[in-house]
């Protein structure tokens, strides 16, 4: 390891506390970085403190020390519930890795308790135990601490705990205040007093940190660490001692390229970055198969309770590949970290500056490389001039073996891969179209045939970015893709039982439904109609005239009468007798209904 070096601790102006030169000592670093050289001393005479460096550079411990030695220099003992300090960060991941760090600087000091509040645990949990053992110092997602300071029916009362604050600390700024953080943010400096010590630390300073920097910090101290030599005539914003490079291949050969240096590099540790987590499932799955020897692990945004567990096991690891998203991008300090591969390029350049730095940390070496479509090319020289981060050209490695056949052939066996990657590629499009370097990175110019080739896909999916587009040049599969079964029993079970419930709704939905033909005539339809409506309403005639069948038989039994006694059978007196006795009728009624029954005969 080289030493970027400012001096040895003690020589800071300010002495550190003994056990804190101990612990240094054990942590293997008898030297300070310039970020920790230039902003410890600020940070230990109440300055607030606004740094930008290069990641990789120590900024975790030019934080991590002043928040203890300021603490240990109180006069006034924090009780149990006060809270002294304050870090907030963007991902759990580097939460978890600043709480660890700092928990090497409290171990030597029993007075002081730490806490971590990161999504994905039982925030109910999390008040127990502050209730239970206290907090000073608080590591936490922005998210999680918000929610903390509602949580007063529960009996956390932090916005009372937190009065006592003596320093907060933003970590990657930058990165806080993207995708909603921002109003999280200005939650919590409502509750924290205005009296306290704030550090904001970034190695990227956008506009939106410089505002936070106006609103939230009171005559800051601006701190730019650039790289010395040449690095830092060209203001670079990466490692020095980082070699980056770039490959230029179709999109049908993206893949190939991947698996064949990943297994000519096994004894490596990689980080394998790509554009969402639909990729990351599938291409993680991919690599599982394809690249056999090395630990293959995956992690992702959309992770709930598996991501921290994940994160610390491949930390120990000595080689192995990380499929991940930008999750992983910032900040996190993973050791031995050899090759960083940008399987997909970043949505922003600054990430890319992020990734880059997950190797070649504090004086290490290490390599990135990012795989580019040719039309992507002038990538290069954009990331020149608007990272400084200059680039050089690998060539495409030769005798790699065509393994899409075999990613297709695993699809066809499993309808889990097969989904996963139709997935995959409906929101690599949709990641595509929000690129925020859209003058380079069009959709219109994506050659989607190539693309579903790279994909190994089956068939092309419907999607509306696809909508009126033919692709001669990619050949679905000659196979009913409904009938692709899971290759977990239990799922196709599932799937198998879903299926027969949704036939037998759309047969009960169409049993039900009025059956209207839509190519016969509307002119004929309209007649059938009116047809119809007469039968309809004869029908209800006919229904209102019914008698009874008592009344039935009394007409049929008058009718028979007036028939015999018009043929002479019977004299008048018989027929006028017959009527009377046929039921209801008196003498007065019999002669005004021989007409009528004549009528009806």
């Amino acid at each position: 390891m080289e030493h970027v070096t400012e001096g040895s601790w003690e020589s800071l102006p300010v002495p550190l506390h003994p056990q804190v030169l101990s612990v240094l000592r054990e942590l293997r670093f008898p030297y300070m970085t310039p970020v920790q050289s230039a902003t410890i001393p600020l940070f230990m005479k109440n300055k607030d403190v606004a740094a930008e460096a290069v990641t990789g550079s120590g900024k975790t411990l030019a934080f991590v020390i002043p928040i203890v030695e300021i603490l240990l220099r109180r006069e006034e003992k924090l009780k149990k519930s006060q809270v002294g300090a304050i870090i907030i960060t963007p991902t759990r991941e580097l939460a978890v890795q600043i709480d660890e760090v700092l928990s090497h600087f409290t171990k030597p000091f029993p007075q002081f308790s730490q806490i971590l509040w990161i999504g994905g645990r039982n925030p109910g949990e999390d008040v127990a135990r502050f209730k239970e053992l206290g907090g000073n110092i608080i590591v936490a997602t922005p998210g999680r601490l918000e929610d903390m300071f509602r949580r007063k029916a529960e009996g956390l009362d932090l916005a009372s705990s937190v009065r006592s604050l003596e320093v907060l600390v933003l970590d990657e700024a930058d990165r806080l205040l993207d995708m909603g953080f921002e109003t999280s943010i200005n939650t919590i400096l409502e509750f924290l007093p205005k009296q306290r010590r704030t550090g904001l630390f970034s190695a990227t300073q956008t506009q939106e940190v410089e505002n936070l920097v106006r609103a939230g910090l009171r005559n800051p101290v601006r701190i730019s660490v650039k790289e010395k030599g040449v690095a830092a005539s060209s203001t670079q914003k990466t490692p020095s001692r980082l070699e980056n490079y770039y490959m230029v291949c179709k999109a049908d050969e993206k893949f190939n390229q991947l698996v064949h240096f990943l297994r000519n590099h096994k004894q490596e540790k990689h980080l394998v970055f790509f554009s969402t987590c639909a990729c990351v499932e599938y291409y993680g799955k991919a690599l599982e198969a394809l690249v056999k020897g090395v630990k293959i692990m995956c992690i992702h945004g959309k992770m709930k309770y598996k991501r921290n567990k994940i994160f610390m096991e491949f930390r120990k690891l000595q080689s192995g590949i990380l499929v991940c998203t930008d999750v992983m991008a910032r900040g996190i300090d993973i050791p031995e970290v050899n090759w960083v591969l940008q399987y997909d390029p970043p949505s922003n350049a600054s990430a890319f500056v992020h990734r880059c730095g997950r190797t070649a940390r504090i004086g290490h070496g290490g390599s990135a490389l990012v795989f580019l479509l040719p039309m992507e090319e002038s990538y290069i020289n954009f990331l020149a001039i608007n990272q400084k981060c200059p680039l050089q050209e690998m060539k495409l490695q030769k005798n790699t073996a065509d393994l899409l056949p075999k990613l297709k052939a695993m699809a066809l066996a499993d309808r889990a891969v097969f989904e996963k990657g139709m997935k995959a590629f409906v929101s690599y499009i949709q990641a595509y179209a929000k690129h925020e370097c859209n003058l380079i990175f069009r959709l219109k110019d994506l050659d989607f045939a190539s693309l579903a080739r790279g994909f190994a896909l089956l068939r092309m999916p419907k999607m509306p970015e696809l909508r009126g587009k033919q692709f001669p040049d990619f050949v679905p599969v000659d196979v009913n893709t409904d009938t692709i079964p899971f290759k977990d029993k239990i799922r196709e079970k599932q799937r198998q039982k879903q299926l027969l419930e949704q036939q037998r709704k759309e047969k009960t939905e169409n049993d039900g439904r009025r059956k209207f033909i839509k190519n016969k005539a509307w002119s004929k339809q309209k007649a059938k109609k009116e047809k119809k409506k007469k039968l309809n309403e004869k029908r209800k005639r006919e229904e209102g005239s019914d008698m009874e069948d008592e009344d039935m038989e009394e007409l049929l039994n008058d009718t028979r009468l007036l028939k015999k006694f018009k043929k002479g059978k019977i004299t008048e007196e018989e027929f006028e007798k017959g009527l009377l006795t046929s039921g209801k009728r008196s003498t007065n009624t019999a002669d005004l209904e021989i007409s009528d029954l004549e009528d009806d005969c």
